[in-house]
């Protein structure tokens, strides 16, 4: 069947009754699946309507193409680890070294569960990745860094603090993306988290002792 074509990435609308919200999680369900089993390459609508049992026109009431349910799929990632970093960043009550050590834990964690979604979520990335929603999305990560490297480094310049916000988000993020490529023991997940984790400390009590 020919993938319906048209440029939003969007929802098209938002399911207002318990039958409709468990029609959109079960297409949702089925597009993990779809993804993981086919690829982004051979992912399309059709594919996941059938998997979810569902007519093809069911699935346009929500999602106008595979682009729309792929951004959603991403959007819920992106959700879940921006929870994930407040969760962790801003609890006040752990030393903010603590809080980096879980935070590095539960990333690279959350990466090895779910490679292979993330995976092919990446290889989807250009559907998306230029999108409005896509910058907003990502912007609150950044600004929950953001606070807590004042709370790391209150004596820190902005410029230091930024950069070593920078530096750290991106290495956990590839780093930990190129770690969860591969199969992973739950032995090496710990071990390789616990060195990262160490990195980082070591990185953030020495721009503290400057």
């Amino acid at each position: 069947m020919t993938e319906r074509r048209s440029s939003s990435i969007s929802s098209r609308k938002q399911p207002q009754q318990a039958r409709s919200s468990e029609l959109v999680a079960a297409i949702l369900d089925a597009a993990v699946q779809v993804l993981t089993k086919e690829g982004a390459q051979r992912f399309t609508t059709a594919r996941v309507a059938e998997r979810a049992g569902v007519s093809v026109g069911s699935l346009y009431q929500y999602f106008p193409n595979k682009a729309a349910i792929l951004f959603r799929l991403q959007s819920d990632e992106w959700r879940q680890t921006t929870t994930l970093l407040r969760d962790i960043l801003e609890d006040a009550k752990r030393p903010p070294l603590d809080r980096l050590r879980t935070l590095v834990h539960a990333f690279v964690r959350s990466e090895c569960e779910e490679a292979a979604v993330r995976v092919a979520l990446g290889d989807a990335a250009p559907l998306y990745r230029d999108a409005p929603e896509a910058r907003e999305a990502r912007t609150s990560g950044e600004r929950i860094v953001e606070t807590f490297m004042r709370t790391a480094l209150p004596k820190a310049s902005d410029a230091v603090r930024a950069m070593a916000g920078d530096l750290i988000a991106t290495t956990l993020s590839t780093v930990g993306k190129d770690f969860s490529e591969s199969p992973r023991t739950q032995a090496e997940i710990e071990t390789y988290a616990d060195a990262m984790a160490d990195m980082f400390c070591a990185y953030l009590r020495r721009l503290g002792r400057r």
